[in-house]
């Protein structure tokens, strides 16, 4: 494994669980409910339970990975590190590319929303300045420090579960039973398409974890602050489900674009509607300032072990000790992507995408206990069966993604393989 290079170790348990929560329990949350219950009915909790389970078998691997392989990357250090360079920098490509493409996604959805209304942000020279403010303001923040990076996250993370705690502990007065009542339990074939849905609700860790060279007494607080956030992220989504369908009934499937809101207003009146609505906001801004904290270092980490041969890519700043260009980078990339728009064609490439990175890192806990049997850290309980079960997990969504979907993704693959070993032939030469 690389040494870190003028990174410090400052984030604790609280902060990454902070992080984790903040990139996963995103603006999806405040419309998924309405989804969900389209294809599930009240028999949508059944769902969540099941996919909450099948998400704890993935997200157990990522804890005994990150708690031994320390480094900042996430995901993509973690495949490297059991797989070698080929593999490292077709993950590492991967994550990029899909967190770059949800980047583009959510900042344009973010300004659509205050553009409703305030029209003058909703197009032409204002909407550019909004979304340079946004990516640009997020640079100057985790440029100077992730001290002030993870303070705003904590603050983001605090905001946006407010105004769902508080839908949910006000609104269970308003709960009526009859709406959960399950009167006929879904197929086989409804609960799988159910949740490979709520699976990408449930995304979110990878990026959270990126700030692995940053961590406190890693071998410890990676796997604490993943079972954590995924233990908050099961149950709040539980609770929200719970409420909106025991509050909306038969009708939930009926608000697809704001049922929270929905719900609050049933709940809370208008001051709920305009609560959920402000959360919503706050939650898509919480998740750019998480993935503009933790993103770059992907990129950082590429260049810091030779991955990708710009060295520039993976310098500390000497004052604030952020991997400054790094971030200017990124940001710059996924700013132009946004103002553009040309993500649009290439965002259905991001889920599939983050499957094959979850599949990988399954993979390397396994290869791990093989070959680095004396790294300590955190051991899943129950031998090969917890991997192998992520493993059959992952195949399956893998298996049922739309045939556009697996076509894009070998495509995206094969041009990566091509690129990788292009610069190694030319690094060859020039050596």
């Amino acid at each position: 494994m690389q040494r870190e290079e003028g990174l410090k170790r400052s984030v604790g348990t609280l902060g990454l669980s902070a992080n984790i929560i903040n990139i996963i329990i995103g603006s999806g949350i405040f419309a998924l409910p309405a989804i969900v219950a389209g294809y599930m009915g009240s028999a949508s909790i059944v769902a969540y339970i099941f996919c909450g389970f099948l998400m704890a078998m993935v997200m157990l691997c990522f804890a005994e990975a990150g708690s031994k392989v320390t480094n900042t990357g996430g995901p993509y250090t973690y495949i490297e590190t059991a797989f070698g360079d080929y593999a490292g920098f077709i993950s590492g490509i991967i994550a990029i590319g899909a967190n770059l493409f949800a980047d583009a996604a959510v900042s344009n959805a973010l300004v659509n929303v205050i553009g409703n209304t305030y029209p003058i942000f909703a197009s032409g020279w204002m909407r550019f300045a909004f979304l340079f403010v946004l990516f640009y303001g997020l640079v100057y923040i985790n440029v100077i420090g992730l001290k002030q990076g993870m303070g705003l996250v904590k603050l983001n993370t605090v905001l946006k579960l407010i105004p769902l705690l508080l839908l949910v502990v006000i609104g269970m007065k308003d709960v009526t039973l009859s709406n959960l009542s399950i009167n006929e339990m879904p197929g086989l074939k409804s609960l799988g398409e159910t949740s490979l849905l709520l699976f990408f609700a449930f995304q979110g860790c990878e990026t959270g974890i990126i700030v692995g060279g940053e961590v406190i007494n890693p071998n410890r607080t990676v796997p604490r602050a993943i079972l954590l956030s995924s233990v908050t992220v099961i149950v709040v989504y539980i609770l929200i489900q719970t409420v909106s369908q025991g509050v909306l009934g038969s009708a939930l499937p009926d608000f697809k674009s704001a049922p929270l809101a929905e719900t609050a207003k049933v709940v809370m009146g208008p001051f709920g509607y305009m609560l959920l609505t402000v959360g919503a906001v706050i939650s898509m801004f919480g998740y750019m300032s998480g993935t503009i904290l933790n993103s770059p270092r992907i990129v950082y980490a590429l260049s810091r072990d030779g991955v990708i041969p710009v060295k520039a890519l993976s310098k500390i700043h000497p004052s604030f000790s952020t991997p400054y260009i790094a971030i200017i980078i990124y940001t710059s990339i996924g700013f132009i992507l946004a103002v553009t728009g040309s993500f649009e064609k290439l965002v259905i490439i991001a889920s599939s995408s983050m499957l094959i990175l979850y599949l990988g890192v399954a993979l390397s806990v396994i290869k791990l206990r093989q070959t680095k049997s004396e790294i300590k850290g955190f051991t899943i309980p129950g031998g090969w069966l917890v991997p192998v079960l992520a493993i059959i997990i992952i195949l399956y969504f893998l298996s049922n993604l739309p045939q556009n979907e697996m076509i894009g993704s070998a495509i995206v693959i094969a041009a990566l393989s091509a690129i990788f070993f292009l610069l190694k032939y030319f690094k060859r030469q020039k050596s």
